[in-house]
């Protein structure tokens, strides 16, 4: 049995990648108690710990986890958002570390935004690289395009893997594009058109392209829209209406630019549709907007497993 301990754990995307690469979770961590509300509902024999990761405890775990993972926040580095990194009270990559100390597992994912690969951040990154090199790791870091699994936007993630020492036997390599993602027309068309809208097939042809990158944003912002004003005029061209999120395909005689579903977006995201988010509307959409996608955690979670050569 592989085993993984995630923090940050969000909606679940990430640990439904891990899964579906082989992993077995001996814990979750996750703060929102929607977010784990939603990693409840889906899987019921998960240990969901519903707790802030800065007074979790790992040493219980230590000798017992294969893989310590998770998408630490990242509005500290996002473009969006003001970049003060460790400066920023949210920045949990110290609680990464120490918890890496704690649990000493053989190898760490961690996920974040394209921002931390910028310059302003050099230094930060070295400080990373440094205190896990320290605790006796390897440090690996990659910009993963979404889009090269089959996940149909662009979404850019920094990615960084940790190898223990013991374990290292050469550089780890991230996992090669795999898959062309369909366009946005060949992935909601049928979700468009689940009420009759006759105007789909037009749409379709239309949006013949990828997603712009879906953002969630924060409980400081109003309700749920497709993101900044660049995201929006890129909907519009694939004729979305951005501005909001539907609760409902478009009706058999809609006419205009229809609004996405969080269903949809979900399946933007690599999320299957069985998978259920709790809450809100706009609860949902936060959920959807801030998980890193399944296709992608999936392919580095085989990646990593076939570095170990650990077997089912």
């Amino acid at each position: 049995m592989i085993t993984t301990l995630e923090i940050c754990a969000g909606a679940g995307g990430q640990a439904l990648g891990l899964e579906q690469a082989g992993f077995h979770h001996i814990a979750l961590v996750e703060i929102e108690k929607q977010y784990c509300d939603t990693l409840k509902i889906n899987r019921p024999n998960w240990n969901v710990i519903c707790q802030d990761v800065q007074v979790f405890q790992g040493k219980l775990y230590r000798g017992h986890v294969d893989l310590l993972a998770g998408g630490v926040p990242c509005p500290p580095f996002s473009v969006a958002g003001k970049q003060l990194g460790r400066h920023d009270e949210r920045d949990l990559f110290p609680e990464a570390i120490r918890l890496t100390e704690e649990i000493f597992p053989c190898a760490v994912m961690l996920e974040n935004v394209r921002g931390l690969q910028d310059p302003k951040f050099d230094e930060y990154r070295s400080y990373i690289e440094k205190s896990f090199a320290q605790l006796g790791y390897r440090i690996f870091w990659s910009l993963v395009n979404s889009s090269d699994f089959g996940v149909p936007q662009l979404r850019p993630r920094m990615i960084l893997v940790g190898i223990r020492e013991d374990f290292y036997h050469g550089d780890f390599c991230f996992p090669s594009p795999a898959k062309k993602p369909p366009t946005v027309g060949e992935t909601l068309e049928d979700l468009l058109g689940q009420r009759g809208w006759k105007g789909v097939g037009a749409w379709k042809q239309k949006a013949d392209k990828i997603a712009p990158t879906i953002v969630g944003g924060s409980k400081k912002h109003g309700g749920p829209d497709l993101g900044p004003t660049r995201a929006k005029r890129a909907w519009a061209e694939m004729g979305i209406d951005g501005k909001g999120i539907a609760n409902e395909a478009p009706a058999a005689e809609f006419q205009g630019m229809p609004r996405l579903t969080c269903r949809m977006v979900a399946r933007i995201q690599g999320f299957p549709d069985e998978w259920v988010f709790s809450g809100s509307k706009t609860a949902q959409y936060r959920q959807i907007g801030n998980a890193f996608p399944p296709p992608v955690a999936c392919a580095i979670g085989k990646q990593i497993k076939e570095y170990f050569k650990w077997k089912h």
